[in-house]
């Protein structure tokens, strides 16, 4: 009897899961927002910044209407959500849609499939995701069938950055002189800067706590252009989740997070609850650049003393690693493994290498902000990424329109050199511009190893992400990867590797990630840096369709917005 019950339960779930569907509408609007002594308008969703967290169980679908009453273009991204056989809501401008209009509008359908954990959404035309973003809660079906002990309390923790100067400016500079972007004023935790920037002593983020309890952390760094380093004084964190994913539990005094990957958290609170802690994040950064090197801090206070009058400056703080500490970095990352054995495909049926590289570009006269006058660029294999302008590579690869993209992105690096050398020749720095794609057949088990040059400023590290999939990160290691007598695959985790959608390539080092071309569809891969995916560290990944139907794209919606 109770395992008839059992079953009429589960097929009851079923049938609420595909015959309710869950609607959101997202006005996009701009908003006054006032941080570090002044006030400025912001792109938000639905005045809020940053946005609302969604919640969906595992395998649902939901609709998310996006209302652009902005004066700018705008699209929307569900960053770790697969959307199998549906590039059509995935979201990167005039990759896989035309921008949404000011004036008009678009619902994109989520489809929720492998996810298990915290995935996030936002804006992905120009760099409007700065302010427009948000969480997204996954949930098991059945509670009991979490691999860890459920906690008490979630807690959403986004963390940022923030410009004084209207973003919009920031970018458009940036990209008229050809020089690097200007760096952010204030790193943000839940948008508030905390109390060590100036007029910021009640923009700081509180988190109270109560003895005893567990809370589950959902974080995701939101941040454009830098990787961080948080920690919480004198708690633990135990990583459960990482993009989605279960992982196995890790215990850490301090965690590293690139711009677009998600952590879920355990956080016990067992310390003296008479005693006020400090969280806090700063950026891990390598290569001779210009940073953001400040810190935003977070109060963490326990219930019972939370009446008491808390000076500022009289809890305690944590401690965090130095900026450039790539030993602690990476520590971290290679640290985390995936929950699951056995599950990373071991052997491949296509292997492509590439190069990630910061690059030049002359200009007449000198005339630009970069190195020696020229502009500065990226590139991936030493092409450029052009993004198209009037029309998406899904539609025109949907309708077979020529002339927006060529199909010769290479399997291996069109220069063979010492990808990490001190002093490099100069004509490597000057890449191809063009509008590249990878086509895929459908079910290959492809392959990729990224590799990071020394090319221009001697190499930087590059979160780098990948539309529609998740991948098995195989490999990391530091210098070039084929240069020793061993086979860097004879290194390779393929029992445990994290399942992830971004990963971090180490400066002057490498990734080696595989997956299955099982999802038919356009796929954008990038540098989740905007600045280098401004700058052309892109590629496009085209899956065909496979025999079957359930094999195939969909078709597009009928209110797909136009292009012009």
């Amino acid at each position: 009897m109770l395992h008839f019950l059992s079953y009429f339960f589960l097929i009851s779930l079923f049938l609420y899961n595909n015959c309710i569907a869950h609607h959101y509408t997202f006005i996009v609007k701009e908003a006054p927002y006032t941080k570090l002594c002044s006030t400025k308008k912001i792109l938000t969703v639905n005045g809020l910044f940053p946005g609302p967290v969604l919640k969906a169980y595992k395998g649902d679908t939901i609709y998310v209407t996006v209302r652009n009453q902005a004066s700018e273009n705008i699209t929307m991204h569900w960053h770790g959500v697969e959307q199998p056989r549906n590039p059509w809501s995935d979201g990167p401008e005039y990759i896989t849609q035309c921008p949404i209009r000011p004036g008009s509008e678009f619902t994109y359908k989520v489809i929720f499939s492998i996810e298990d954990t915290t995935v996030w959404w936002h804006a992905h035309s120009s760099w409007t995701r700065a302010t427009v973003h948000g969480l997204i809660f996954i949930y098991p079906w059945l509670p009991e069938s979490l691999p860890f002990l459920k906690a008490d309390h979630e807690v959403p923790l986004i963390l940022g950055e923030w410009w004084k100067q209207d973003v919009r400016e920031v970018v458009e500079e940036f990209i008229r002189t050809g020089g690097a972007p200007n760096v952010s004023d204030a790193l943000t935790i839940n948008g508030h800067p905390g109390f060590l920037y100036p007029c910021s002593k009640s923009d700081t983020f509180h988190l109270l706590v109560e003895e005893g309890k567990t809370y589950r952390i959902r974080m995701v760094n939101a941040a454009v252009n830098l990787i961080l380093f948080f920690a919480i004084a004198n708690h633990n964190l135990t990583v459960v989740g990482a993009d989605g994913h279960y992982t196995k539990p890790l215990n850490a005094t301090y965690i590293t997070i690139s711009p677009g990957e998600t952590l879920d958290l355990l956080l016990k609170a067992d310390q003296n609850p008479k005693n006020t802690y400090y969280m806090a994040a700063r950026a891990y950064q390598t290569g001779n650049i210009e940073f953001n090197n400040s810190t935003t801090i977070g109060v963490l206070r326990y219930i019972s003393s939370s009446k008491a009058e808390t000076l500022m400056f009289s809890g305690i703080y944590p401690n965090l690693p130095f900026y450039n500490d790539t030993s602690a970095a990476f520590g971290f990352f290679t640290k985390i493994k995936s929950l699951y054995s056995g599950q990373a495909p071991p052997l491949v049926s296509r292997r492509i290498v590439t190069t990630i590289s910061i690059n030049l570009l002359r200009c007449p006269q000198n005339s630009c902000a970069g190195p020696n006058g020229s502009r500065l660029a990226a590139s991936m294999n030493n092409i450029s990424f052009v993004t198209p302008s009037h029309v998406d590579i899904l539609k025109a690869y949907y309708l077979h329109i020529k002339g927006v993209y060529g199909t010769r992105f290479p399997d291996i690096p069109p220069y063979i050199f010492n990808f990490t050398a001190e002093n490099q020749p100069l004509f490597l720095q000057t890449p191809r511009l063009a509008t590249e794609v990878k086509v895929l057949e459908f079910g290959e088990v492809v392959e990729l190893v990224i590799q990071g040059t020394s090319l221009v400023g001697g190499g930087l590290d590059h979160p780098m992400h990948l539309h529609g999939f998740s991948f098995h990160v195989v490999g990391v290691g530091f210098g070039n990867y084929n240069t020793s007598d061993e086979d860097p695959s004879s290194t390779y985790n393929l029992d445990d590797p994290p399942y992830k959608n971004t990963m971090t390539v180490p400066r002057n080092g490498w990734i080696a990630i595989r997956f299955a071309a099982i999802n038919p569809g356009v796929w954008f891969m990038h540098c989740h840096f905007d600045r280098h995916q401004t700058w052309g560290m892109n590629v496009v990944f085209i899956v065909k369709n496979g025999i079957w139907p359930n094999q195939q794209l969909l078709p597009p919606p009928d209110d797909l917005p136009p292009c012009h």
